[in-house]
């Protein structure tokens, strides 16, 4: 192997039906996860999608994580310095980081993998627009000039939700950024086992040797990230009540995503703990395409909107357990410094008078076409909520059922729906990740750059940056109802709730972080 230059010389369920079994591994030192949906995007860049962070968070490493408070820490950072200026932001890396081929990873490195997760973030994207250079000093040092003061340039860098900002050898990092990997090589805890990937079917993680943990305790996306497992092995299962047999019969060890209605049956094994898959809560969305016809036309959106009954949306996804969720018309969520029900007078459920603004709008039959996914318990019912509203407002509907894998690679598409595009997917964000309208994709009008649906909006845009500028609380709270305004009369997005969705996994791991993703580390088999 060719080994790069460096700067410096000095440098260096009995009560389930089963469809199938899943064999016991001979290997105690394997964990056994059935993830939320299927594995077919590889690249936690190029997609938002929830199952390839969690990908990604087992292969790769970031600069910073994040505490339970929020606050960014240092991860593969050893530390960062900022100029008196504050234009000049200099990031050391600490010793012992290695890829999984063995190259020692470099500020070389770094500074083009922040600079590709900065063309596809939501906030990413208008970081870039203070960012002068992600440049280098030294092998070990990310220098990153500013053209202005950004104060929360390390908050971003640190967010823990998709975008995440994982960091990729250059040979990648410097790979187009609107165009998937074909590489997946880390430096995180696991390394990912290409021969062994079969999608649709199965996922493996080798345990990284050479990985050197932070001495700290783990603590959500920071501190030391210990590999306890040799293998971590995930099945993909789109079977939730298989799911939760494997569970019960213990030939799986977690669960993550568990449909609503098993979460009691779970609850009477004694040997099965039921957790938060996110405590903070996650919001159902439903995204329009904006490109094309008939939701290119702000009208009919609007009648969409006025027909939406959040109630029938979170009844379905936790089995009517209203201890699991909260309407809330807003689009930041609620609970959140900025989450107000400000679209309560825009979202009255009443079908009747939807449909009379559907005829107003001149809507003349085009087809919808929903994509859903039939294997993801805690979204397949959001869009079989919608099918039967868009009916009764009187829409041309056709549901696209397909596993999430596909809905993840056909919601990239601009084609119409004659040729192979799509009308509206539906999908939920946890909570946090969507909670300031900076970070907010559901929200923001980006336009080509943004996220699926490709929603812009010129207004929303400058509010947001008045907002990220605003000096004072109460300047930034009247701009984030100013934004949430906008965005009820344009209607990027209709927000369909918030809710909980619950994990399951057997008593005898212990460590399990419940938090933002399926973290594989610090969990350990007692």
């Amino acid at each position: 192997m060719k080994r790069r230059t460096f700067l410096g010389a000095s440098a260096v369920a009995a009560a389930l039906p089963t469809r199938f079994a899943i064999a016991q591994p001979a290997n105690a030192r394997v964990l056994r996860f059935v993830p939320q949906s299927n594995l077919t995007l590889l690249d936690p860049i190029f997609t938002t999608a929830a199952v390839t962070a969690n990908h990604g968070w087992a292969v790769y490493d970031t600069l910073f994580g994040v505490n339970a408070k929020g606050e960014p820490m240092p991860q593969m950072a050893e530390g960062y310095t900022v100029s008196e200026d504050g234009r000049t932001y200099e990031i050391k890396l600490r010793d012992g980081l290695k890829f999984h081929d063995g190259e020692t990873v470099r500020a070389q490195d770094c500074a083009p993998s922040l600079a590709r997760w900065a063309a596809r973030d939501t906030l990413g994207q208008t970081i870039n627009k203070f960012v002068d250079e992600w440049g280098v000093a030294d092998d070990r040092t990310i220098r990153i000039k500013l053209k202005s003061k950004l104060p929360i340039l390390i908050e971003a860098i640190a967010k823990p939700d998709a975008n995440i900002a994982f960091m990729m050898p250059e040979r990648v990092a410097k790979s187009d950024p609107f165009k998937q990997i074909t590489e997946t090589m880390g430096s995180g805890p696991f390394r990912f086992i290409k021969d062994e990937f079969v999608p649709g079917a199965s996922v493996a993680y080798a345990r990284n040797a050479a990985y050197v943990p932070r001495q700290e305790p783990a603590e959500f996306t920071s501190g030391g990230k210990v590999a306890h497992f040799d293998r971590v092995e995930w099945k993909i299962i789109p079977d939730s009540a298989t799911s939760a047999a494997a569970l019960q019969a213990g030939e799986i060890d977690w669960y993550e995503q568990v449909q609503a209605d098993l979460v009691p049956l779970l609850r009477k094994n004694p040997d099965i703990a039921i957790g938060s898959a996110n405590p903070s809560g996650f919001n159902g969305v439903l995204r329009f395409n904006h490109l094309n016809p008939p939701f290119n036309d702000v009208r009919i959106r609007r009648a969409v909107l006025m027909a939406v009954n959040q109630s029938d949306y979170m009844e379905a996804v936790t089995g009517n357990d209203a201890t699991a969720f909260r309407t809330c018309k807003a689009l930041l969520p609620c609970g959140t410094p900025y989450g107000r029900e400000i679209g309560a007078s825009a979202m009255t459920g009443n079908t009747e008078a939807a449909k009379a603004a559907l005829k107003e709008a001149g809507y003349d039959g085009q087809k919808v076409v929903i994509i859903n996914p039939t294997d993801f318990v805690s979204i397949g019912p959001l869009g079989d909520v919608t099918y039967d509203t868009l009916k009764k407002i009187g829409m041309n509907v056709e549901m696209v059922a397909t596993d999430w894998g596909s809905v993840v690679q056909r919601r990239a598409s601009k084609e119409t729906v004659e040729k192979g595009g799509w009308s509206i997917f539906h999908t939920w964000w946890p909570s946090g990740s969507i909670s300031l309208p900076v970070i907010s994709a559901i929200l923001r009008g980006q336009g080509a750059s943004g996220w699926f649906g490709w929603f812009a909006n010129e207004k929303i845009e400058s509010l947001t940056v008045e907002w990220l500028a605003a000096p004072d609380d109460a300047s930034r709270n009247r701009l984030a109802d100013a934004i949430q305004v906008e965005g009820f009369s344009a209607v990027p997005t209709v927000p369909l709730g918030q809710f909980q969705i619950r994990t399951a996994y057997r008593k005898n791991l212990t460590g399990l972080i419940e938090a933002t993703g399926a973290f594989p580390w610090n969990i350990r088999r007692v």
